[in-house]
């Protein structure tokens, strides 16, 4: 799974001209399922986005998680983070899950990101969505379950 993370002030998720998910401040999550993730990827991703020391403490060091904070997490599906890129001009999108795996897969992650004890709210899988959102820093970070693998697999 890949996700875009951004550090946010408040950020919001508009669908047909109605606020549907809210947050202050927290995490904005851009989450993308892969074709082959499965339920492990998520928990993987979420275990990581929970406990990713992205915020202030005291002395100003980015020391503290978004749980540390009791900051919120706002998530929302986006399959571009699929887009293979390295060829032409316009981006493919087969290595990103089918749609209704990836439904599946962002559910999935929206539960077991509850599971933590986070505030969470969340975007609709596959509408056409207009997010809003002060980006606090700016932080913004990209993490992808597949180069964990990678790493572990170990190359050299």
């Amino acid at each position: 799974m890949r996700a875009l993370l951004q550090r946010v002030s408040a950020a919001s998720v508009t669908v047909d001209n109605a606020v549907i998910g809210e947050i202050g401040p927290g995490l904005l999550v851009f989450v993308c399922a892969m074709r082959g993730d499965s339920e492990a990827e998520a928990t993987q991703l979420v275990q990581k986005i929970a406990r990713l020391r992205i915020f202030r403490d005291d002395a100003g060091k980015m020391n503290r998680s978004v749980s540390d904070t009791g900051g919120a997490v706002l998530v929302v599906s986006q399959f571009t983070l699929g887009a293979d890129t390295r060829s032409g001009t316009r981006p493919g999108f087969s290595k990103a899950a089918a749609p209704d795996e990836g439904m599946r897969l962002y559910h999935c992650f929206c539960a077991k990101m509850r599971e933590t004890g986070l505030t969470v709210q969340t975007g609709e899988f596959g509408a056409d969505m207009k997010v809003s959102l002060v980006n606090d820093g700016p932080v913004t970070l990209w993490l992808d379950t597949d180069d964990r693998r990678n790493k572990s697999a170990g190359s050299g």
